[in-house]
């Protein structure tokens, strides 16, 4: 299938300067970039999307570009953001982007064994942070007016507004990025720059910039932004956290966990825009989740290809299981660790040693875990069999003591399908 087909599949196209692009990059022939900005030293789940972009480009054998944003991250872009960003230091900068050069290298093949579609690692300091102001304005600002700038949506959006402005500093962001593009198409043949409907005035920029500057042809291409069903920005917790592509900050299971909750409409976009399933597989998983969304195929499937691909298959494995046991008895079979990271966003509370060995009546156990409201509650919980201790059904009569502890001071105490409380012994 040739990459416009498959992109279209896949939802992958919002706008484009050249339709015919598509001819040649199924032709293999193409030298692209997508910027990243590195505001932290790990990636996150929102970068994955143009990293897929890219790889799925140099598996048809054109020759990816990351530019990292080492010089245009000292400005910020302002592209759809209500306030300016928190200026970074040079020191900062550096150590973010030695930071996802060891993460990039998961997705994009940077060997000399790729050929002509060697991806290639950039830095924008290495061309911002040393051009003259004076050479900039000239070979740059010269071909751009202020009343073009003023009319792009990222910088007319600010302006509208009078709570906040826009600095000089944010405005000049969209000549770095055109220069940027002029550079790569000087200096690597780059022809292409990638990115989020949100970068669509910053990437036509560059692409005049390019015709103007040397009289060649280059183009540009958008995807639609990764969005919440609410509209929100997707990738983040529902504590507001990233999801970083960097196990020390999310463990894989939370990326897991984080992933099989999503929405049945985002989890089939995300399968289109995250995975590298087949068109059939990704068809028949859509048919699936609308027949029967609560078996949530689509999400399993989704977790598992992403959590493979960031963290390897060993460890898409490990928190598969440890999602199913967090609702079977098996969970008593997770190592420690594990087990905390599965019970890590339930509710808990600190029982004392003395209080378990003497036993605890299961209609108090529900009632002071807060998942019952009163003791007729509870006790009708309890009758119904909706009432559960490390997945175990309660005996409505038969105390609750330390024997029931996994690793002799955890008690998961669960009401019905989703209501858990974290008893911990100390």
């Amino acid at each position: 299938m040739n990459v416009k087909d498959d992109w279209r599949f896949r939802g992958l196209i919002h706008m484009t300067t050249d339709d015919e692009v598509f001819d040649r990059l199924s032709a293999g022939t193409v030298t692209l970039y997508v910027g990243f900005d590195p505001t932290a030293s790990s990636l996150h789940l929102g970068h994955l999307f143009p990293l897929c972009n890219l790889r799925r480009l140099q598996i048809a054998g054109n020759a990816p570009i990351a530019l990292a944003g080492g010089g245009t991250g000292l400005i910020g872009d302002p592209s759809y953001r209500d306030v300016e960003r928190p200026l970074l230091t040079r020191e900062e900068l550096d150590a973010n982007v030695a930071g996802i050069r060891e993460q990039m290298s998961r997705f994009l093949d940077f060997t000399p064994g790729a050929g002509k579609a060697q991806a290639k690692l950039l830095n924008n300091a290495d061309w911002l942070t040393t051009i003259g102001l004076t050479d900039f304005l000239r070979d740059v600002g010269k071909y751009f007016t202020v009343n073009q700038m003023i009319a792009k949506e990222s910088v007319k959006s600010r302006l509208d507004r009078e709570d906040v402005g826009l600095s000089f500093t944010e405005f000049s962001y969209m000549l770095l990025q055109a220069y940027d593009f002029l550079r790569l198409h000087l200096d690597h043949g780059c022809t292409l720059q990638l990115g989020g409907s949100d970068q669509w005035g910053n990437i036509t920029i560059g692409t005049e910039l390019v015709r103007k500057a040397t009289g060649h042809a280059a183009a540009g291409l958008t995807s639609p932004l990764l969005l919440r069903a609410d509209g929100s920005k997707f990738g983040k917790s529902e504590g507001g956290e990233q999801v970083w592509l960097d196990a020390a900050r999310t463990s894989p299971f939370a990326m897991y966990q984080f992933l099989l909750k999503s929405e049945d409409a985002n989890a089939l976009a995300l399968l289109r825009f995250f995975t590298f399933l087949d068109h059939e597989v990704i068809s028949e998983l859509d048919a699936a989740t609308n027949a029967a969304p609560q078996e949530r195929r689509a999400q399993r499937a989704l977790a598992n290809a992403v959590v493979a691909m960031v963290h390897g298959e060993g460890a898409a494995t490990k928190a598969e299981r440890a999602s199913d046991a967090l609702f079977s008895e098996s969970i008593g079979l997770l190592d420690e660790s594990t087990f905390l990271e599965v019970v890590a966003d339930a509710p808990s509370s600190t029982w004392s040693r003395e209080e378990m060995a003497r036993g605890v009546d299961p209609i108090e156990l529900l009632v002071k875990c807060g998942l019952a409201s009163s003791k007729a509650e509870a006790r009708r919980f309890l009758d119904q069999g909706g009432a559960y201790v490390n997945n175990v059904r309660l005996d409505p009569v038969a105390p609750v003591n330390l024997e029931s502890a996994l690793y002799g001071r955890y008690l998961v105490v669960r009401r019905g399908r989703h209501q858990l409380h974290l008893v911990v012994v100390a």
